[in-house]
């Protein structure tokens, strides 16, 4: 009787129908759809906020009253959000279940796009700002999350997918904001606020994705009632669902590999991992290296007398490399053990193209963008190890909390320095220096990062 509930559970999987013609597999079939959409949406929205902002900083510094250390702290206010609110995502996931806090964060996202150029004044843009960010901090944290959970077998591809669809984000908003400005008579109000609609386009399919898992489970309920409901579901390796039991949490996910629940395993001390930290600290400085160069890189071509479209054509050069590499260098990295030829390789381009600006920044310009965006290229590689170095879902969670949120603490410092030092001392020459220079750290707790073991199996000292 077993074995026949598990031919006819198998065939339900195959022809979209139940032991009763309960249509769970096809079900299941669209809402994968959906969420590869959600996904891939989600990702465009996430950086859209920064790098229309740089591409516009000398409007927006004019236009509300801003000297160069107050653009510098306008640009170390991502990361700051990222890392108070990256914190919480977790908790929230826990409690609300994560697919419910990415649709909330981006609703969050579309309401800050939509303030934030008429908020009135530095604090006003300040608050609007946050609450856009504040968005997308949850989206940074849960993404990986949310991948872990649903493509446990794809995690690479998913993973490069997803980075992909944030990079090309990234590079459009860089590419045509300038343009796009102009196109709405030169308003630079209007060429922020424009990306709220892309914003809100995002929120459909996280929508339609927890109105489908509600009715799925309503189905799975009723059949649960049946007989050989239950058989089935264990034929299946899940347990059989309740009327109406919502979708799995992130504190919550069943694990994949076998035996996971015949004992449970000791209270993972996130704080005490060396990998968690060597994860954290290579996320925190690749991030200021991202943040600076989404803030900072067209001014500092403009300063060299590019002109500003071409200066924004030129950010979006580095953003848009992002798109092919994002989708290769996860599945490169999920194919080697130690990931740390590719820190390697991604530090050297990084500090060639830092010198290439010091020595030359307008003459050799599409040469250091394209070196800076291969450099920038790090973040998939860091998304890609938090997915790596933790084997369960739950590990995933903490790990991605933990190393977001240091991570992006510790970069806010550096666009604020940058600007600091920029209005200091009148060039670019000190800068640069610096952030050629923390590529060497970067480089160093990369290779510690990428060896080849999980923070529920470390050894904790």
């Amino acid at each position: 009787m077993a074995s026949e509930t598990t031919r006819t559970t198998a065939s339900a999987r195959t022809t979209g129908t139940g032991a009763e013609g309960v249509p769970v597999p096809s079900a299941h079939t669209w809402r994968k759809q959906v969420l590869v959409l959600a996904i891939v949406l989600t990702a465009v929205n996430l950086r859209p906020a920064i790098t229309s902002l740089g591409a516009l900083l000398e409007e927006v510094r004019d236009g509300i009253g801003l000297s160069g250390g107050a653009a510098g702290l306008l640009t170390s206010v991502p990361p700051l959000c990222f890392a108070v609110f990256g914190v919480m995502a977790p908790r929230l996931a826990h409690r609300f279940g994560p697919t419910r806090v990415v649709c909330a964060g981006l609703v969050a996202l579309t309401a800050g796009l939509l303030l934030r150029p008429y908020a009135g004044g530095v604090p006003g843009f300040l608050a609007a700002s946050a609450l856009a960010l504040m968005g997308i901090a949850v989206g940074n944290v849960l993404m990986p999350v949310i991948v872990k959970h649903h493509f446990p077998d794809r995690v690479g591809p998913m993973t490069g997918l997803y980075s992909m669809a944030l990079a090309l984000g990234t590079a459009t908003a860089a590419a045509i904001t300038v343009p796009l400005t102009g196109a709405l008579g030169g308003s630079w109000q209007l060429g922020l606020a424009v990306w709220a609609g892309l914003a809100g386009v995002a929120v459909v399919p996280w929508a339609l994705f927890g109105r489908a898992g509600g009715a799925a489970g309503r189905g799975r309920g009723a059949a649960a009632g049946r007989p050989g409901a239950s058989a089935g579901a264990r034929a299946e390796g899940r347990p059989a669902t309740r009327p109406g039991q919502p979708e799995p949490r992130a504190g919550t996910y069943p694990e994949s590999r076998p035996g996971a629940h015949a004992a449970r395993p000791a209270p993972l001390r996130i704080t005490r991992s060396r990998t968690a930290w060597a994860l954290a600290v290579f996320f925190g400085l690749q991030a200021t290296g991202a943040y600076v160069t989404m803030g900072w890189m067209p001014q500092i071509f403009r300063d060299a007398g590019v002109p500003a479209g071409t200066a924004g054509l030129l950010l979006a050069v580095t953003m848009v490399l992002g798109v092919p590499l994002a989708f290769v260098i996860p599945r490169l990295a999920t194919r080697l053990p130690h990931q740390g030829p590719i820190v390697v390789a991604l530090g050297v381009c990084g500090l060639a193209g830092y010198a290439g600006l010091y020595v030359a920044p307008a003459a050799g310009a599409w040469v250091w963008a394209v070196l800076l965006g291969v450099a920038n290229c790090a973040f998939p590689l860091a998304l890609t190890m938090v997915g790596m170095r933790a084997r369960t879902g739950a590990g995933v969670a903490r790990l991605s909390g933990f190393a977001q949120s240091v991570g992006y603490l510790i970069s806010i410092p550096g666009p604020l320095l940058i600007g600091v030092l920029y209005q200091a001392t009148g060039d670019w020459h000190v800068p640069l220096t610096l952030m050629a220079l923390l590529l060497v750290p970067q480089t160093a707790v990369g290779i510690l990062a990428g060896r080849n073991r999980t923070v529920e199996d470390e050894p904790t000292p």
